[in-house]
């Protein structure tokens, strides 16, 4: 699974390689033994890929020796006095040393990472009968350790490769292979920090127990949706049950003061989310969301738990990818297709109170948990599936457990919003402002453009925002037309909040091209706009956002973006430093 991806890296790497060589015939005979050898490499990647998959370690340790040899011949076709010499000439010198060092990065992958790979036995990272095997997860672990210093080594070589003056092949094979190195860098090392927190998290030094709470999509929550059922997990020495289960509305606080919340916290969200257990993810700051329904928990009388974990029905469905099909006593079997509809969609057609609902939210989640954890699965699969929740921020994980928690921060599992950063986040988040289920029917797409840099080094952005409702004008149950806040059963109400860069701030509103007024507000260190927009059935919305990023930046931006029941449509239009 994690095997088969880095395997897939480093392949393309392999194949970058063979290309650049092939493709170079420029180089002279030299260039194209080494060409040669990278061919023979790639194809022996290519078996020794299956040979992995299909168990059989034997065959693949052969394999890897074969090809360590032809990159190791690679390596020495352009290491001798003759290449080396030919680097010193004017333009074709350049590509020359440029080529030496990726038949070098190449080479050191083969012999220092792929190792690892071949001897990494994927199922150690996946549970068997509820169990996860703790020891051979820390045995595997040392290898993984070598990877992952190997690759990072291979990265910071091929950085540091000059890219100007070379010839147009070299460059790009310069350029694909540092993109997919971050990549394997990226990947190794969630395996890496996987294997040295998930001991202790599942239990290796003591019982834990767990706060899993399942996002509603189709009431949007900054989040993603809010938190309409929970289970309780226990862990110990690597064996994993769901215990308890129920309703978030078992944790209201049934006449308690609210939960203490920072000022500025009040100033955007008011007391709301330390009132209702559905409202503490107004805030895209999930620990802090954690943090609130850990406390309502224990308030209920549940006890301290050691962590909270979020998951939403689009990250179900790709776990019944991995799985298969799912059956849910006394209701409709769970496919990969068809999940988020039975859920988000048919499920207030056939069921009428709010509170069987959530308990049918509930056992739909625990079936697909126990199936997680009972059957034989494709570890490829699931890792597929879990990595594509967690890049769309659909998994979210808080420990209460500080150490663990550093680990944790700087990844998307953790989905903390920073207050600090290189590039330029501007995030988007959507809050259900009409008390009803019409989120299942939003389509959403959202364009960030950099404008041109200013006298100071900042610059303008420009966020265009587009929100559609395929909602029916009738026949949906009373459940999903909720309060009706909007003022029509059938009309949206979304709050959307737009967050600045750090230390920057919004400029202006325009909705359908009018001018609008935007409230505010701060939370972690960027200026908040945020303004409701009603969407009726069929109609489409178009919100324009201008924000200013600090002096002296840079023109990188990314977009955070609330989850929702079907993908984003994005683009992304970054540019040069100021100054460049």
């Amino acid at each position: 699974m994690v095997r088969w991806k880095l395997r897939r890296i480093l392949l393309t790497a392999l194949v970058i390689g063979c290309l650049l060589a092939v493709g170079g015939g420029w180089l002279g005979l030299r260039g194209w033994q080494a060409g040669g050898h990278l061919e023979n490499a790639a194809s022996l990647a290519r078996e020794l890929s299956q040979q992995v998959l299909d168990g059989q370690t034997g065959q693949a340790r052969r394999t890897l020796e074969a090809l360590q040899q032809q990159t190791a011949a690679a390596r020495s076709r352009t290491g001798d006095i003759g290449w080396r010499a030919g680097g010193a000439a004017p333009y074709a010198g350049r590509s020359m040393s440029a080529v030496r060092e990726l038949a070098v990065g190449v080479d050191e992958l083969a012999r220092r990472a792929f190792p690892a790979l071949v001897e990494l036995n994927p199922q150690t990272l996946l549970p068997s009968s509820g169990r996860l095997d703790l020891a051979a997860m820390r045995g595997a672990m040392p290898a993984v350790a070598e990877a992952d210093s190997a690759v990072r080594e291979v990265r910071d070589r091929i950085l540091a490769v000059p890219t100007s003056g070379l010839v147009p092949t070299v460059q790009d094979a310069v350029s694909q292979l540092r993109a997919e190195l971050d990549r394997l860098v990226e990947a190794i090392s969630a395996v890496r920090r996987s294997g040295a927190l998930l001991p202790a998290l599942l239990g290796g030094n003591g019982t834990r127990t767990y706060l899993a709470v399942f996002q509603n999509l189709a009431e949007p929550r900054a989040t993603g949706g809010i938190f309409g059922a929970y289970a309780v997990i226990r862990a110990s020495k690597g064996e994993v049950k769901l215990v308890k289960q129920g309703p978030v509305t078992d944790l209201s606080n049934h006449g308690q003061p609210p939960l203490s919340l920072s000022r500025e916290l009040r100033a955007l969200y008011t007391d709301l989310p330390g009132i209702y257990p559905a409202d503490v993810n107004l805030t895209p700051h999930f620990p802090t969301a954690a943090t609130l329904i850990r406390q309502m928990y224990r308030r209920a009388g549940g006890g301290t738990v050691d962590g909270v974990l979020a998951t939403d029905p689009v990250a179900l469905s790709y776990l019944l990818k991995a799985i298969g099909p799912v059956s849910v006593p006394g209701h409709p079997t769970l496919t990969a297709s068809t999940a988020v509809r039975t859920l988000l969609s048919d499920a207030y057609r056939r069921i009428d109170e709010p509170a069987q609902q959530d308990k049918y939210f509930a056992a739909s989640a625990r079936a697909v948990f126990d199936a997680l954890l009972k059957r034989s699965v494709n570890p490829r699969a699931v890792v597929q599936a879990v990595n594509t929740a967690v890049a769309e921020r659909r998994i979210l994980f808080w420990s209460a457990h500080q150490s663990e928690q550093r680990e944790l921060v700087d990844t998307r599992l953790a989905g903390v919003l920073p207050e600090r950063e290189t590039v330029h986040n501007v995030g988007v988040f959507l809050n259900d402002g009409s008390g009803a289920k019409l989120g299942y029917y939003l389509d959403r797409s959202a364009e960030l453009t950099v404008g041109d840099c200013r006298a100071d080094g900042s610059r303008e952005l420009h966020l265009r925002l587009t929100l559609r409702s395929s909602a029916p004008s009738s026949g949906l149950s009373e459940s999903v037309r909720g309060l009706a806040m909007s003022g029509d059963p059938y009309t949206a109400r979304v709050l959307v909040s737009v967050f600045s860069p750090v230390r920057g701030s919004p400029l202006g509103a325009r909705l359908d091209g009018k001018p609008k007024p935007m409230g505010g507000g701060v939370e972690r260190g960027r200026r908040v706009g945020v303004l409701a927009v009603d969407i009726g059935p069929g109609r489409t919305r178009v919100l324009e956002v201008g924000l200013l990023t600090p002096p002296k930046s840079s023109g990188a931006v990314e977009l955070w973006l609330t989850p929702g029941p079907t993908p984003w449509t994005t683009r992304v239009s970054s540019a040069p430093a100021c100054g460049q």
